[in-house]
């Protein structure tokens, strides 16, 4: 029989009270749903096992990377369509009325697998409980599939402790530079860019290193730490461009090693030091300025106060932080906010975001003068779809230097990322702050963006 798509289609319909947003094709070759747009494509009834013994954004996460789901036409367009049903909340819709015809509230359908008394609720309602044994008969046999191997190795010790830090750094960087070349670009930045209209990635990359120099007021001879200085592009276009002396820390070997070979094709050897450290073990300020550029996501909520302490005590005084982080949206209540399942299990282990207020906060109680906010989440969501379409470009490359299932990981990864910077699910903010220097000057102009460009 060829009719595995039709009757996942109207099983689907039961559960979510609403149709199909995009047309599936199963195993079976069979199709159903929107005929415009892109398809779904379930390889194998695996994939609905993965989806039903992980309910929610991990178990479609884990069909993608084994290769059980594809998509036939645009990521974006499909990721898109069912938004609405893993990601988005909707605090408005617990209050609503079921819909006409309909027994389910409006508050069950979005993100539903992680609403545990929401599915209790529904599972009392007989439809509901047949449609659940159909779609156990359709997954058959009902044994749980093992996660695909690129998910993260179990991590040891307590959270953002040195060790497992180190090890979380090691599993999303240390997994070749030849695949970060294909994706990033020359610059190899892997960080929001500051677009113009009409620019490059390029441009963008070498524009936002240059917006966090002039932020950071950088002149000859000033020593600048990089906090997290991945491949070294930060150090190198301040100690080219501005003259300073420049220390950079990663705990990823790889990109130490490649930017250290930069450095000496530049021939900055006697201006750039590349560590191997963690950010807590420098003690070598004081510094006139510290950049820190997308690692701040990796440092953890119990963490940041120690995080922005050590920072501060690293500066002069009337020395600047620039501090450029991934923000998400408050919570209503913030003690329910857990780390995303995909990204913990496949892409950032350990990783937090935090909203902006939060940092702020933080960065005051430890002393530091914010003096400057700037969002920039738009210039995310140009910066992800640029890496797409150059990962999609050398595609069969990455797959050679990584594996089928890290490219799909990280393609996935960044087409979502862009939808949730798009959408207003995250955000992008680079604080200026300053640590005050005697009778409390900052040293900054009256007309502080004097950057701006």
């Amino acid at each position: 029989m060829t009719d595995a798509a039709p009757r996942l289609a109207a099983l689907a319909e039961t559960l979510l009270g609403a149709p199909l947003p995009v047309r599936i094709r199963a195993w079976d070759g069979s199709e159903a749903g929107p005929t415009a747009g892109p398809t779904l494509v379930l390889n194998h009834r695996r994939a609905l096992r993965r989806i039903l013994w992980k309910p929610g954004e991990l178990g479609l996460a884990r069909a993608w990377v084994a290769g059980d789901l594809t998509v036939d036409g645009d990521l974006f367009d499909v990721l898109d369509r069912v938004a609405g049903l893993l990601w988005e909340r909707d605090p408005a819709a617990a209050a609503a009325p079921p819909p006409a015809g309909r027994g389910k509230p409006a508050a069950l359908r979005p993100h539903l697998p992680a609403r545990a008394a929401g599915a209790a609720a529904l599972l009392r309602d007989p439809a509901t409980r047949a449609a659940v044994r159909e779609l156990v008969g359709l997954a058959r046999p009902w044994t749980a599939p093992p996660p695909p191997p690129e998910e993260a190795v179990r991590r040891g010790g307590p959270i953002h402790s040195k060790r497992r830090d180190s090890q979380a750094i090691s599993h999303h960087y240390d997994v070749g530079n030849e695949f970060y070349e294909r994706v990033l670009g020359p610059s190899m930045v892997y960080s929001c860019a500051y677009w113009s209209p009409g620019g490059t990635l390029e441009e963008a990359q070498r524009d936002k290193l240059d917006l966090v120099c002039r932020k950071l007021g950088l002149k000859e001879g000033d020593r600048l730490l990089d906090v997290g200085c991945g491949w070294g592009s930060m150090v190198l276009h301040a100690a080219r461009e501005y003259g300073v002396r420049a220390t950079g820390v990663t705990l990823s070997r790889e990109q130490a090693a490649y930017a250290r070979k930069r450095i000496a094709e530049e021939g900055l050897t006697d201006r750039i030091e590349i560590r191997v450290q963690d950010y807590r073990d420098v003690k070598d300020g004081p510094y006139d300025a510290i950049s820190s550029i997308g690692m701040a996501e990796h440092v953890g909520s119990a963490r940041y106060r120690e995080y922005a302490g050590n920072l501060y005590a690293l500066l002069v005084p009337g020395g600047r932080l620039l501090n450029h982080q991934i923000a998400r949206r408050p919570e209503p209540d913030e003690e329910a906010y857990r780390i995303d399942e995909f990204i913990d299990a496949y892409v950032f282990p350990d990783g937090e975001l935090s909203p902006v207020g939060g940092t702020v906060g933080e960065l005051e109680r430890a002393g530091f003068e914010v003096r400057d906010v700037q969002a920039l989440r738009e210039h995310y969501a140009l910066t992800l779809r640029a890496w797409v379409a150059r990962l999609e470009e050398h595609w069969e490359e990455a797959v050679r230097l990584t594996s089928p299932g890290r490219a799909r990981v990280w393609l996935l990864y960044m087409a979502a990322s862009a939808l949730g910077f798009e959408h207003n699910r995250l955000g992008v903010n680079q604080v200026l702050a300053v640590r005050p220097g005697g009778g409390g000057a900052s040293g900054l102009p009256l007309r502080t963006r004097t950057w701006s460009a």
